[in-house]
Order: C-alpha cells, then sequence, then structure tokens
C-alpha cells in the first residue's frame, strides 16, 4: 500500500433495533464504493445508540460480523465500526475492524455515555487499540471517547489517524465541532470522525457534520445533515512533514494511564 490512504465514510440513517433493514442498507450505498482500503460505518451501526442490548446484542460468531467479513472480502478493503456485542454475560459498545482476509480486531469504548445509561447497560473497555493498515496506523475511539483528550493522547506518536464513530446528537453538534479539530490539533494527527444522521427510535436527532481534520486542524472533508457517501484520500507523507516542521508532540507531558 502506497502512502495515501483512501477512505469512504458512510454517513447514514439508522434503523431502530433492526440489524438485517440496516445491513441491506448498507449494501445499497456501498454499490457507489469502490478502489478503497478502509470503508467507516457509524457507531452502534446495526442497531442506532440503544440501552436494551438484551435480544439485540450479537456475538463474534454473529449474522453481523459475518457480513463484515464478507463485505470486506467484497470490497477488497478493512470495513470497520461499532455496535452492540454479548461477551460472557455481559454487553459491551465494541468496535470492529475487519480485513479483508477475514482477521477481526478490536476496541471496546471505554468512556461510557452516563447521561443516557450506557454505563448500566455496557462494560467499558480498558485498553486502546492500534490498527495498522500498510503504512498507516489507526487508533480507534467511539464518540463519547471525544470529549477525553487524555485518553486520545498521541503518546510517543504512535498513531496517524484518530478514527472516531458515533451517535452524536444534533443539541450537541457546537462541541463536536469544537472538538474534532481539538484532538486534530493537540495530536499532530489527521482525525477521521463519522456521525449518523436521522431520529433514532428515543426521537433523538442527529445531524451527521461528519468530518475529516488534517493536523493542523483544518477541515478536508464534511458531511452536511443527509445521508451520503464522503470520500477522501489522505497523504501519510504530508502528516509527515507537519510533524517535522513542528515537532510539537516532542515537547509533551509525559503520563501514564491508571
Amino acid at each position: 500500500m502506497s502512502e495515501k490512504l483512501k477512505i469512504s465514510l458512510l454517513q447514514l440513517d439508522l434503523v431502530w433495533q433492526d440489524a438485517a433493514a440496516n445491513r441491506e442498507a448498507i449494501e445499497q450505498q456501498l454499490r457507489t464504493v469502490s478502489d478503497r482500503d478502509l470503508i467507516v460505518l457509524p457507531e452502534m451501526f446495526s442497531t442506532g445508540f440503544d440501552m436494551k442490548p438484551a435480544g439485540l446484542a450479537e456475538t463474534m460468531d454473529g449474522e453481523t460480523v459475518s457480513w463484515l467479513k464478507s463485505v470486506a472480502k467484497q470490497q477488497d478493503a478493512v470495513v470497520c465500526g461499532s455496535m452492540m456485542m454479548q461477551v460472557g454475560n455481559e454487553y459491551v459498545n465494541r468496535f470492529l475492524w475487519v480485513t479483508p482476509q477475514g482477521e477481526v480486531s478490536h476496541y471496546d469504548k471505554r468512556h461510557l455515555f452516563k447521561f443516557a445509561g450506557e454505563d448500566e447497560q455496557y462494560s467499558a473497555g480498558t485498553e486502546r487499540a492500534i490498527f495498522q493498515l500498510g503504512q498507516w496506523r489507526i487508533a480507534p475511539f467511539i464518540c463519547f471517547d471525544l470529549r477525553f483528550p487524555v485518553w486520545s493522547r498521541n503518546l510517543d506518536c504512535q498513531y496517524d489517524v484518530a478514527l472516531y464513530v458515533a451517535n452524536w446528537p444534533k443539541v450537541r453538534a457546537p462541541q463536536w465541532k469544537s472538538l474534532v479539530p481539538a484532538r486534530a490539533i493537540e495530536n499532530q494527527s489527521y482525525v477521521v470522525a463519522l456521525n449518523r444522521v436521522g431520529v433514532d427510535g428515543n426521537d433523538i436527532a442527529y445531524s451527521g457534520d461528519s468530518m475529516v481534520v488534517d493536523p493542523l486542524g483544518e477541515t478536508l472533508l464534511y458531511g452536511a445533515n443527509k445521508e451520503v457517501v464522503l470520500n477522501i484520500e489522505l497523504d501519510l507523507n504530508e502528516l509527515q512533514d507537519v510533524r517535522s516542521r513542528f515537532p510539537f508532540l516532542q515537547e509533551a507531558d509525559g503520563f501514564t494511564f491508571a
């Protein structure tokens, strides 16, 4: 793979609690997608942001994970996004990273949204993850993680792209639009942030506002309030040039996670 990274972001209106309908809708959108390295789906793309996982959450050998493997193979691209997952007797909000070869890696959401009761239904993740895609290092995060700069911190320049998938409500769109560029600037990385649109089963509205921001905080791509496939190509040489000209990360304060 070259120094370029070709990404498609699927800004979707999710069907409430209907995995089959959402898989079908995604397949429809993917008919316009080709020659990509990475395809990104929103947070809880199979159900919407639902706080009743019993009977809806799937397992790692369930139908939707098998479907993701098939899509990744057909598209010859990594496909990723989060979904509610049952692990033993617990539930997690799990980001899945599925390769064309059928390999599945994951990251479990660290910061659960107590305001919606997510912490009462799901278990929090404890470990960060970084996935390799060619020469690119990509760190996944989920929605509310965006508000926590320490968790997102690019320690020792470990990643090149911070990737956030979300169900971020329209009422808090101003905070989204401020925090996404902030994470890019402070971590000297690209930030790819995908949000959904539409209204969910709890009558919460979402305005999309998906965006890609460069390490200087400039918005390279923006998705308004509609269903849309957003395509972009990132350049690793441009990122490395910024880090070379402005080596701010070398002066970052050190810390460890508790």
